[in-house]
Formats: structure tokens, C-alpha cells, sequence
């Protein structure tokens, strides 16, 4: 089975927000049709594995999750069943979202689970399994966000795909990416894709987010890459935490989104050009220095916001 059809494509970015600088933009968020972003990437390895096995998907997701969004898409693709445990409330009350609604339409099984068990799915790899009826060897489990340590092998392709592009029949060689990070699966994957060549620089969309330099190293230690060290996490542009947003970032999207023609969401994408810009301002990179922003895609978050 085949997730992702065609590259992504690499666009130069000409803005307001960054004069004077060579800015070019990963554009991921057109990868696949209805899964916008590198929630296919991270998925690829993870379920080509299971080609000749016929599992029974088990995850985990928020309400407006985009990995729930992109697994139920490729669990529909590869006709296996998916069940999402769902955060909802400590009631069990029933949350709706437009995301959920699309998961539902192509078969994902949702269950809800209080903030407590979510926290435990989190901390305990096995814990799902008390929340699914007749747990069998067919089950198969994909933690939050999909992070598994096979999905950096399928985020290094993207960096491949970057030193694959010429510009002026002359190779592309991108000295920084840029990428939001929620799990830091892909800011992982980046690295074990450069092996050592330029840096990442990772904007953190959570709050106390160094705990993630810990998540990278493991990541990268289990899916057999070096301890790769080429990168800075930057966690001061969260705009209050996780899928919050301040009237600042979402002035920014909007302005951004019009002035580019690339579209971006607040949780994510938006967090991630707003702190370049910052960035720019204060002079932070090099002139000649060539610049690759990663759109990760979530642009179906955005109904939860506007």
C-alpha cells in the first residue's frame, strides 16, 4: 500500500515577515488530498509493516487531533478497523468536533476516556488494553501523535527529497530547518534524514516542553539512528500551551496566510512562522543562510478556531 504518492513540493517564500532572507517552504501540508501533512510521513513505516497481517488499530488522540484525522484515513486506505481512545472530560460526557465526525464516516471506532485515563495512556504503554473488549495478538497499538520510532524513517525521507531538489541546475543544500514541534517525532526524524549535516530548530506549540530533548534522544536511540545533537528547541512560543492561541498568532495566520498564499493553523504551522519571524527581527540568522520552514500540514485544526 502506497500512503504518499507524489513529493512534496518546495516553495520559495517571499514575505514582509522576513527581508532579506532566504526563506523557502517544505510543503508538506500537500502531500495527500485529504491528509494534509507529515502525519503520513510518520505513519508510512509503522503501517507498511503490518501489510501482511490484518491488524486491529488501537490509538490515541484529542478531540481535534490530527493524527486521529490521518490514521483513520490510512486505516480506511489499508481496510484495517481503527478504534481512537478520545480525551473527553473526567464524565465521560460525549465532546463533538468536525474532526472526529470525519473519523467516524470512514469507520474509526471512538471511545472516550477521562483526562485520568488519557494521562495514564500516555505513561503506560500497555494501558490501552483495559479499555478495548477481547484484547487478541491482532491488535496493534500507535501511540499519540503517531511517534513510534519507525515513523522517523519515514520523516528522513523528507530530507532526502530536500538534498533531491536543484535550483538553477545546482543541488539544494538547506543549511536550517524549521519545525513545529507537539511530540518531537519529527524533529527527530529531521535528524536521523540530515545525519549531521545543517541544523533544526524546533518551536515547541506546548508549554514546559524541555522534557522533549529527552523523547528525541530515546526516539532516535530505538529506531537505531546516532545521538544527533545538531538542534535548539525553542519553547517560549506556545501562546499559553497546547492548541492555545493568543489574538496576536491568530492576527499573524491570517495576515500570513493572505500576504503567501500558504495556508497555516494556530496550533502547529502558525506557532512555528511566528516565531521565525521573531526570530528575523532579531536578527537571528545569517543573510546568505538558507532557510526550510516544514509545513506539517493540521490544516483541518483550523475548523476548530474559525
Amino acid at each position: 500500500m502506497q500512503f504518499i504518492q507524489n513529493l512534496s513540493p518546495l516553495q520559495a517564500l517571499k514575505s514582509r515577515c522576513f527581508p532579506n532572507m532566504r526563506v523557502w517552504v517544505k510543503r508538506d501540508d500537500l502531500l495527500h488530498p485529504d491528509v494534509s501533512g507529515n502525519k503520513f510521513r510518520k505513519l508510512k513505516y509503522p503501517l507498511l509493516a503490518l501489510q501482511n497481517f490484518s491488524p486491529s488499530l488501537v490509538t490515541m488522540g484529542g478531540v481535534w487531533s490530527n493524527h486521529l484525522h490521518a490514521i483513520a484515513h490510512a486505516a480506511k486506505l489499508a481496510g484495517y478497523p481503527v478504534t481512537a481512545l478520545v480525551r473527553g472530560h473526567d464524565d465521560l460526557s460525549t465532546p463533538t468536533s468536525d474532526t472526529l465526525s470525519d473519523c467516524m464516516r470512514l469507520g474509526m471506532q471512538i471511545r472516550f476516556v477521562s483526562r485520568t485515563d488519557y494521562r495514564e495512556l500516555r505513561n503506560n504503554p500497555n494501558a490501552w488494553r483495559k479499555h478495548i473488549e477481547n484484547v487478541s495478538a491482532s491488535h496493534v497499538w500507535s501511540p499519540e501523535g503517531g511517534s513510534a520510532p519507525a515513523a522517523l524513517h519515514g520523516v528522513a525521507e523528507l530530507v532526502d527529497e530536500l538534498f533531491d531538489t536543484s535550483f538553477d541546475h545546482e543541488a539544494f543544500t538547506p543549511d536550517t530547518l524549521v519545525v513545529a514541534c507537539g511530540t518531537g517525532a519529527t524533529l527527530a526524524g529531521l535528524l536521523a534524514g540530515l545525519r549531521g549535516r545543517g541544523r533544526v530548530l524546533g518551536i515547541a506549540a506546548i508549554k514546559n516542553a524541555g522534557y522533549l530533548h529527552g523523547e528525541i534522544a530515546s526516539m532516535l536511540q530505538q529506531a537505531g539512528y546516532p545521538a544527533y545533537q545538531n538542534y535548539e528547541l525553542l519553547t517560549d512560543f506556545h501562546h499559553g500551551g497546547y492548541a492555545k492561541i493568543s489574538p496576536d498568532l491568530r492576527r499573524f495566520c491570517d495576515d500570513f496566510s493572505v500576504e503567501t498564499g500558504v495556508p497555516i493553523e494556530p496550533v502547529y504551522t502558525g506557532k512555528m512562522f511566528y516565531a521565525l519571524q521573531k526570530l528575523a527581527q532579531e536578527g537571528k540568522f545569517d543573510p546568505m543562510e538558507r532557510i526550510v520552514a516544514i509545513h506539517t500540514g493540521g490544516l483541518q485544526g483550523r475548523r476548530g478556531f474559525w
